[in-house]
């Protein structure tokens, strides 16, 4: 059964962002707190990641051929991306899993500010994003994936990533706030996660494609995620770039779909949440 300290003493003297940021941190050490009693979360939550890499690498990379590149060096970047944007899906079946379970009435007890619930929970999938990242790193050098560009270009890529599934989480969590029950957000939540990373160049180039989705994919926010983190690990090789603004200019396709991300979807959670809290 998990815990929560509240902040006792909320005097007005208090600074505002002060007090939400505290409040934010308490629900991310519940959650943290969570997973430290649950390691099996945290074991199958990297496994599938693993066996994509090895699956891929190993028994596909033979078959699969990327002009200008080695599939290996090309494959990472597309399981890194996957990996951060099926990380989200923990914000939505949490949320789902704690209305049910009636620990949002308890929250509303207590002195703090709503949309603390809300910042723990997606900072919390923020670190294991990162544990995740790191694991998957580790093991894509060991089967050959390298980085070919500066410290500073690697840490730009990773950062990305991992902004770029904490945006995301904000999409998830307003979608486990809408189901009837958690057992329905896996359902859900895949229905809208396997096209965005498959009907993507995560694990294949786009010209292998039939034309519509070609172009589908040339649109798609995770087809940029993937280039930019190839960009910026140098991993593109001599591969062709698809003549497309958004692949064109990855980087700051991506940095706008995490400013839009945000800027629409912690709004609506927060409103969806304190519509569920006033019932």
């Amino acid at each position: 059964m998990s815990t929560l300290t509240a902040p006792v003493d909320r005097a007005p003297s208090f600074n505002p962002l002060a007090l939400w940021y505290s409040d934010g941190w308490t629900v991310t050490k519940r959650n943290l707190y969570k997973l430290k009693r649950s390691p099996d979360m945290l074991v199958f939550a990297v496994i599938q990641p693993i066996m994509f890499v090895l699956l891929f690498s190993q028994v596909y990379g033979g078959a699969i051929q990327v002009q200008g590149s080695d599939y290996t060096q090309f494959l990472l970047a597309g399981i890194f991306a996957q990996t951060v944007v099926f990380g989200s899906t923990f914000s939505g079946a949490a949320m789902a899993q704690d209305l049910q379970s009636g620990i949002i009435d308890r929250f509303r007890s207590l002195p703090m500010s709503s949309s603390a619930v809300l910042i723990g929970r997606t900072n919390s999938d923020l670190v294991l994003n990162t544990i995740s990242m790191a694991i998957m790193m580790v093991t894509g050098l060991l089967v050959g994936w390298r980085v070919n560009s500066s410290f500073p270009e690697f840490l730009a890529g990773t950062a990305l990533l991992l902004m770029f599934g904490y945006a995301f989480s904000w999409v998830m969590a307003l979608l486990g706030m809408s189901v009837a029950s958690p057992e329905v957000i896996n359902n859900a939540s895949f229905i809208i996660l396997f096209p965005i990373t498959f009907v993507s160049n995560a694990f294949v180039p786009l010209d292998t494609m039939p034309p519509v989705l070609q172009t589908i994919a040339e649109w798609n926010p995770v087809s940029a995620l993937v280039q930019a983190a190839r960009q910026l690990f140098g991993n593109l090789g001599t591969a062709p770039v698809p003549d497309v603004w958004t692949l064109q200019h990855p980087i700051i396709t991506v940095v706008v779909g995490i400013v839009i991300m945000l800027v629409v979807f912690i709004p609506l959670c927060i409103r969806k949440f304190a519509a569920i809290s006033s019932r």
